[in-house]
């Protein structure tokens, strides 16, 4: 029998979500065919089994997280008897030992990690304990050692929320108010007493009407609930976290495309043919950014406390359309690329993350994005700065505009660049000159594309 396990997705990353199975036990399944799917923070991917085989045993269900390393499923590949199986799988386990953390607070790989467990200095932890503002002080660990786990801190979460009702719902009622005095008979008078006021106007306050209040949305006739995907939720936490992060602002520049879409079509046919992709506006952009990058290269960057840490790489971020998402990939070291070097980079990252092919590496690493709303029809946005980096460039659609060129209408090729950028980092000034030396070097094309 041949252990398969949760695979290392990544130097931070300690645990994944098996969020399908593509083969069933007692399937055949060849070596290096895709066996499972699984989602972590960075990728959703699918795991080409280890080896062929017969798919014996499924240990882990479709949608449990565990931690790397985990046996999530044992696949007899001929090599082992068969009644050994039943033998390993009577025999005790074995606790697994503890990560141990080295000096900068990373855990050490282990052979096994406990399911949903991640020590107090693990990234899910601290990400956790950061996003929601849990003092882990406070939170009680059950994992071995006495680790908090993320089970420990979603049950801390929950008992914060469920709190303030419980004491609501046990608060006893308010006493109701005492009897009003009985008065006392009057005296007797040694007079008639006068005839009685004419009774004065008195105002009756309308009794307070019970507005019931509206339902929730999920409880709403017509409307239909589901749960996130996995993708979906470490979507809204990167964006929500991306928003608390930095100071976003956004500048827009118009760019005259019509050199570069001379020099696009003039080769676009030649690309179709000899390299079997198609050549589009992106990689041209691509060029002029890392040509920009290279003079500016505070927008390559990132903030940690109070230091900034320029990358001397300029890894390009691209984000990837998928049907139920956004992914973004790593073209690295794009600026020694040629535009027809750029466009091949992207039309095969692109397949892969489509197709679910991607590796962890490869959605890793990004100094600088890049986004093609354009591809969509829109004209420009206000792209979402992409963690831990300081600026993003998005690319609105190219379309022929009427200009005034020297008092007269010209048709031209126009599109609009929006960045986004940490203004904890830089200025508007600054910005402006960099998308300013991206919009000349497009609007001055005369490169060669191969």
């Amino acid at each position: 029998m041949i252990d398969v396990v949760m695979p290392q997705m990544g130097e931070s990353i300690v645990e994944g979500t098996l969020t399908k199975w593509l083969k069933k036990p007692g399937e055949t399944v060849g070596r290096d065919e895709p066996l499972f799917e699984i989602s972590t923070d960075k990728v959703d991917t699918e795991i080409p089994s280890p080896v062929a085989g017969v798919l014996a045993e499924v240990l882990i269900e479709e949608g449990k997280t565990v931690g790397i390393n985990t046996v999530v499923a044992r696949i007899n590949d001929g090599a082992s008897a068969p009644a050994a199986a039943p033998v390993a799988a009577a025999a005790p386990a074995t606790p697994p030992p503890a990560p141990v953390a080295e000096a900068d607070g990373s855990p050490e790989p282990v052979a096994t990690v406990v399911e949903e467990t991640a020590g107090p200095l693990s990234p899910l932890v601290r990400k956790m304990a950061r996003e929601n503002n849990i003092d882990l002080s406070q939170v009680k660990g059950t994992g071995a050692g006495n680790r908090i786990t993320k089970q420990d801190l979603e049950t801390y979460l929950g008992s914060k929320t469920a709190a303030p009702q419980q004491r609501q719902a046990e608060a006893p009622a308010p006493p109701p108010p005492p009897p009003a005095p009985v008065a006392a008979p009057p005296p007797p008078q040694a007079e008639p007493p006068a005839p009685p006021a004419p009774p004065r106007a008195v105002a009756t306050i309308p009794q307070t009407v019970d507005v019931p209040s509206p339902p929730r949305v999920g409880e709403a006739p017509g409307t239909r609930v589901e749960p996130m995907s996995m993708m979906r939720q470490s979507i809204a936490k990167h964006m929500v976290f991306s928003k608390q992060t930095s100071a976003h602002v956004t500048t827009v520049h118009k760019v005259d495309f019509t050199k570069v879409a001379k020099a696009r079509d003039k080769a676009k046919g030649n690309v179709q043919a000899q390299y079997g992709f198609s050549l589009t506006f992106l990689p041209f952009v691509l060029k002029a950014t890392c040509v920009a990058l290279r003079q500016f290269p505070i927008l390559n960057a990132s903030i940690d406390g109070t230091n900034i840490i320029y990358y001397r790489d300029i890894n390009l971020g691209i984000a990837v359309a998928l049907e139920n998402g956004l992914i973004v990939p790593v073209v690295r070291n794009a600026d020694e690329k040629s535009v027809i070097g750029l466009q091949r980079s992207i039309a095969d990252l692109a397949a892969r993350a489509r197709s679910r092919h991607l590796r962890p590496e490869e959605v890793q690493g990004g100094t600088f994005s890049v986004t093609n709303f354009g591809s969509f029809g829109s004209v420009f946005a206000t792209p979402v700065i992409n963690q831990p980096q300081v600026a993003i460039l998005g690319v609105g659609t190219v379309e022929k505009q009427p200009v005034v060129i020297d008092d007269a209408i010209a048709i031209r090729s126009i599109a609009y660049l929006a960045l986004t950028f940490d203004h904890r980092l830089i200025d508007g000034a600054l910005a402006d000159q960099f998308t300013g030396k991206i919009k000349s070097v497009l609007e001055n094309w005369s490169e060669e594309i191969s």
